[in-house]
């Protein structure tokens, strides 16, 4: 399907610089763009980029200058926000795409499992005793919902997810491949003998309304109660999220965050990848951390930005990097004073 300048910027509120009625087919990132193709640019480190592009269409801010000659040919579409108006654009494309409904023969849907209008069931998946799948649902091949599990309305469960026994997912949440909700939380008690006993972990897991969960992550249940992410929350690939954590609403968290049991995590927090969290702390609503930061103790102060490990605020954190990298040689210097220091204290010993 083809697109114009004029129909996107019309669907976007922005504005048309150059030929209204060329048309583009595809989107494509804007150093590999060839003709047909759609780019936008917001980042001013991709400038470089947009004057070489072989595009079609570039999306850009409204207050874009163009420091040389844009290639031949090129229309803009000036926007107040280039990076939501095309998330907007690509909302709007995966609307139009295809969807898969209908239960594959190779499906295997337990007798008592209550499945909704529209709802695609891919081959080898498993839907478990008295569980629920939601209208509109997708589950992809390979997917297990255990038994009592209950999955709302337009959620997204793909290849090899993996949901046990009373875990609850909300309404259009979507779980990429490889993750598992609801697995055992890290329960073991020492014993006289210097092994572990098993502590059976009854809870389970909900996740709320809107919420997205990448590749290949851990979501714990709870051992009682339950683990919860809250809704809206967006989880990037590879996360651990232990039992009983509470994750608040709209809060991001990049690849390899890892938090262990009982935390509680406010809303709008943002978490850079591999930051570690101890258990039982608190952390406030808007709070940002910074890329491998650890987090021993509550932050209490809502909006503080952390960072380093242990975790400092804002810019602290950042001079104690630097001086981290300033160590040889002060440690040079140290050792070049403690000799004049010795240095003079023999010659007032001889002095005496």
């Amino acid at each position: 399907m083809q697109f114009t300048a004029e129909i996107i910027a019309g669907y976007l509120g922005g504005t048309v610089e150059g030929d209204k009625q060329a048309a583009v087919g595809s989107v494509a990132k804007i150093e590999e763009a060839a003709a047909g193709d759609l780019v936008f640019l917001s980042n001013p480190k991709y400038e470089e980029h947009i004057y070489h592009t072989g595009a079609t269409i570039a999306i850009v801010n409204a207050d874009f200058q163009a420091r040389q000659a844009l290639p031949q040919g090129l229309t803009l579409v000036r926007v107040a926000n280039a990076y939501k108006a095309f998330a907007s654009l690509l909302d709007l494309y995966v609307a139009n795409k295809p969807v898969k409904t209908g239960i594959s023969p190779l499906a295997s849907i337990h007798p008592s499992a209550r499945v909704g209008e529209g709802v695609y069931v891919g081959e080898y998946a498993v839907v478990g005793e008295n569980a629920v799948v939601g209208d509109g649902t997708q589950v992809w091949p390979q997917v297990y919902v255990g038994d009592r599990v209950r999955v709302g309305a337009g959620c997204r469960l793909y290849p090899g997810v993996k949901i046990y026994e009373d875990c609850v997912l909300g309404d259009r949440v979507t779980v990429h491949g490889g993750t598992v909700i609801g697995g055992d939380g890290f329960g073991f008690a020492p014993t006289e003998d210097g092994s572990f006993q098993k502590i059976p972990q009854i809870g389970n897991v909900v996740i709320e309304e809107d919420v997205e969960i990448g590749s290949n992550c851990a979501i714990d249940r709870a051992t009682m109660g339950s683990t919860r992410i809250r809704k809206g929350a967006k989880l990037d690939n590879l996360i651990q999220v232990a039992h009983n954590v509470v994750i608040g609403e709209n809060t991001v968290m990049a690849a390899q965050v890892g938090i262990a049991g009982s935390t509680k995590v406010g809303s709008g927090v943002m978490m850079g990848g591999q930051v570690g969290v101890v258990g039982h702390i608190t952390i406030a609503d808007g709070v940002k951390i910074g890329s491998q930061s650890g987090i021993p103790n509550n932050i209490l102060t809502p909006g503080v930005t952390v960072f380093g490990s242990p975790a400092y605020p804002g810019l602290e954190g950042h001079r104690i990097q630097a001086s981290v990298k300033q160590l040889p040689e002060l440690r040079r210097q140290v050792g070049e004073l403690a000799k004049q220091v010795r240095a003079l204290q023999e010659q007032l010993a001889e002095g005496k």
